[in-house]
């Protein structure tokens, strides 16, 4: 406590501001690297209705808190005894911290787009070829299974025809979503 002794008010409240700050940062990199199971946002009772907002992340959360903390903290650290005025080394120091909220949102928004959406969509079997994996009967008196490939993916989907039936290893086309999973498909 000593170092803390001999400081003016101001200087003591950013170094108050950037130790905690700095600390909480450290948890959260070390607990984001092993891989614990951590949220952007605080488990709290808040009663704005946030949660439909499509944003990559909550504006209000414990790491966004801790960015503009970390930016107020060390810039008011960096800049006391540069800058003269201490309205001007306030505003800085803020607006350093706001930017380092940007910039955290920009580097999420940068790595979210590096996700891809594998998730199988029906739709996207529509006028694709395909090969009788069940035979299916003739004339939708029943149904049987083709495998399809979906964006690399190999898919099995219930399948009627109008016309004759189809045997297995019959290469097919899709031409009808009939249901969720149910296809209507004609022999090539």
């Amino acid at each position: 406590m000593e170092f803390f002794n001999g400081m003016e008010p101001l200087l003591k409240t950013f170094w108050f501001i950037a130790i905690p700050a700095t600390l909480i940062f450290l948890v959260q990199t070390v607990l984001t690297f092993v891989g614990a199971d951590a949220t952007d946002g605080l488990e709290a009772d808040f009663d704005s209705n946030l949660s439909g907002a499509e944003a990559p992340f909550q504006l209000f959360s414990l790491r966004n808190m801790v960015n503009l903390l970390l930016g107020i903290g060390w810039t008011g650290i960096a800049f006391y005894s540069s800058i003269n005025s201490k309205g001007l080394l306030i505003g800085l120091s803020v607006l350093v911290g706001v930017l380092f909220v940007v910039v955290f949102f920009l580097l999420i928004r940068q790595l979210q787009k590096l996700g891809e959406d594998n998730t199988f969509n029906i739709q996207k079997t529509l006028q694709q070829t395909g090969t009788v994996y069940l035979t299916i009967p003739e004339q939708k008196s029943g149904f049987g299974k083709v495998q399809v490939s979906v964006h690399g993916a190999v898919h099995e989907i219930n399948a009627i025809t109008e016309k004759e039936k189809l045997p297995s290893g019959s290469m097919v086309r899709i031409v009808k979503i009939e249901s969720n999973n149910l296809v209507l498909v004609e022999k090539l």
